[in-house]
């Protein structure tokens, strides 16, 4: 009789959570994103939100909770929600791979977190003041050897992808650089074009106005192709075979979210990560239109981790409180 009534309580729980995977969203979706509003990763998300509202039926807010180093604010509101595919982060991918190495003391590890959907890639460009004695990597290498710790290389802050390249550079090139960090690619870029430091890795869209003005010089491009507007420009796998380096914003849910919810999200993303629009304006920023597959998000998350993971291991690079 008690196993009869306790398979009978279980098949109303799982008719109950068929019923409301089925039904879902019956309200408004909040998509917290850990940076500050108006950037090019802050619009990605947006047109995400944009047209997966539509298609699911259901208004999903953007809510920006910058704060805390590697965006932790933001993406530690999202690890600690009830998992029901009503709060959801869009971050970009080093939060997915590689936070539990930057917060290992802390606990803060987001590798328990669904994936949803990776909206779009986009390469790291390497670039340099306009006087430097240097106009491609080889050349920056060749100097780097030349004049040991001398480059001044800025970055977007400790454990950020313009940091890593960096020290990955340094270490395949068996060149030193200085290591100048600061809080964001804007005073970085800033300080660049005044010539106060020498090299930074950061992203096309900030700095093609400055590039095409003859203001910054293009070094290298981390895609896996010469760009078509920069044919002269050379991939970073130029010099070092088989290395891309390359960024993407994703979405996830927190740990536990139910399959059927996550996979009702990621194909909602996905099918309006393909309209032409959608498509046109995600390239117009300097990026690819991607609107993955939780799937193919847990294999980008994994090969980022593989990337990165061992930078910050022999740098020993730490965001820890």
């Amino acid at each position: 009789m008690k196993r009869a009534l306790l398979a009978a309580v279980a098949m109303l729980a799982v008719a109950s959570f068929g019923a409301k995977a089925q039904d879902f969203p019956t309200r408004p979706i909040t998509l917290v994103v850990p940076l500050s509003a108006g950037g090019t990763a802050d619009l990605e998300c947006r047109l995400a939100a944009d047209r997966a509202s539509r298609l699911l039926g259901q208004q999903i807010v953007v809510d920006n909770r910058a704060g805390g180093a590697g965006g932790r604010v933001g993406t530690e509101f999202v690890l600690r929600a009830t998992p029901d595919g009503y709060t959801l982060l869009c971050a970009p991918s080093l939060t997915f791979s590689t936070t539990h190495l930057l917060f290992a003391r802390s606990a803060f590890d987001t590798r328990k977190m669904e994936p949803v959907s990776v909206l779009a890639t986009y390469p790291l460009v390497m670039l340099a003041r306009a006087g430097f004695p240097a106009d491609n990597m080889k050349d920056l290498i060749a100097y780097g050897r030349a004049n040991p710790g001398k480059i001044n290389y800025g970055n977007q802050g400790k454990g950020q992808t313009g940091d890593l390249l960096g020290k990955l550079l340094a270490m395949k090139g068996n060149f030193q650089m200085a290591e100048i960090p600061y809080r964001g690619s804007a005073p970085a870029i800033n300080d660049l074009l005044a010539g106060n430091i020498d090299v930074m890795a950061d992203y096309l869209l900030a700095n093609k106005q400055n590039i095409d003005a003859g203001k910054l010089k293009f070094l290298a491009v981390g895609s896996t192709e010469r760009l078509k507007d920069y044919p002269n420009v050379e991939t970073l796998a130029e010099t070092f075979p088989g290395l891309v380096a390359d960024t993407w914003m994703g979405i996830a849910a927190p740990p536990g979210t139910p399959k059927e919810i996550v996979a009702k999200l990621s194909n909602a993303i996905g099918k309006g990560f393909q309209e032409p629009d959608v498509q046109e304006r995600i390239r117009g920023l300097q990026a690819t239109p991607f609107g993955s597959t939780p799937e193919q998000m847990r294999d980008l998350i994994q090969k980022s981790l593989e990337q990165w993971g061992p930078v910050i291991e022999a740098a020993h690079i730490s965001l820890d409180d």
